[in-house]
């Protein structure tokens, strides 16, 4: 069986460190929900700027965070279980 992939927010998000927290606005696909790699899976804001983050691969959706928690760069906010293709 393959691990889970870390669902991370990118430090590219942030333009710069005068800000350096952002925040988990929306799940854009439920917990539990099956994904394919390049869905959007969650809204994230910084520095009023608000981005799609993807879904690394195709699998099952495990959100390890709430909306509204507080993130900074890199925070791993999910997880995706990858499908066993028989």
């Amino acid at each position: 069986m393959t691990g889970a992939v870390n669902v991370r927010v990118p430090p590219e998000y942030w333009a710069s460190s005068i800000m350096p927290e952002g925040v988990i606005e929306k799940w854009i696909q439920p917990n539990g929900s099956e994904v394919e790699a390049g869905d959007p899976v969650a809204a994230i804001r910084v520095e009023s700027v608000l981005h799609h983050l993807l879904a690394p691969c195709a699998g099952r959706l495990e959100a390890t965070c709430k909306v509204n928690s507080v993130i900074d760069p890199g925070f791993v906010i999910g997880q995706i279980v990858p499908r066993q293709d028989a």
